[in-house]
Order: C-alpha cells, then sequence, then structure tokens
C-alpha cells in the first residue's frame, strides 16, 4: 500500500483507536516488567481498532522502529520485515 499524498492518506488515522490516548501508552521504553503490561494495553487499543491494517501497512512502508502499530512491536515489525526479505529473495531466486 503506497502512502499517498494530501487528505485521503491520513484518513484512517483520524479513525484510529489510538486517536485521542496518551502516546507514551504506545512507546514503551523496554521489555519487561511493567513495560510488557504497557505493551498489552497498548496491543488492546490497537485489537479494537477500526484501521488496524491500515496503521500497520504505514509502518511497514515507512520502517517505523519504535512504537505500537497496527497492534505490532517494533521487534515484531522486523521480523516481519525479514520475512518479507526472505520470500522476494526466493521468488528471486525461484524466478532466475
Amino acid at each position: 500500500m503506497a502512502i499517498a499524498e494530501g487528505d485521503y492518506a491520513t484518513y484512517w488515522r483520524e479513525r484510529a483507536a489510538c486517536l485521542r490516548m496518551d502516546p507514551d501508552l504506545f512507546f514503551p521504553v523496554g521489555n519487561s516488567g511493567l513495560m510488557l503490561q504497557q505493551i498489552e494495553e497498548a496491543k488492546a487499543v490497537c485489537g479494537r481498532c477500526a484501521v488496524v491494517e491500515q496503521c500497520l501497512a504505514c509502518a511497514m512502508e515507512l520502517r517505523q522502529v519504535d512504537g505500537i502499530w497496527g497492534g505490532t512491536t517494533a521487534s515484531e515489525r522486523r521480523a516481519m520485515y525479514r520475512r518479507a526479505g526472505r520470500r522476494e529473495k526466493n521468488t528471486v531466486t525461484s524466478a532466475a
């Protein structure tokens, strides 16, 4: 999904469940203890969001390296990038 210019590109953000929440919830520092609880709370918001797929697509395209986006953590998105890269490499190798 390409990020378009103009109003349409931000329309989905206006419908996000996190729109009026404290942004700090979605940017936990660390991976243990209270931060794990914060991650779960942020993911719960994403779980009830009508535009979670658009959010994740945006984060993947922009390669967001911090925060919870589309119900995923930065490490989960890194794993998704790697899997996508391997699939692309296998496709190119198979086609050659």
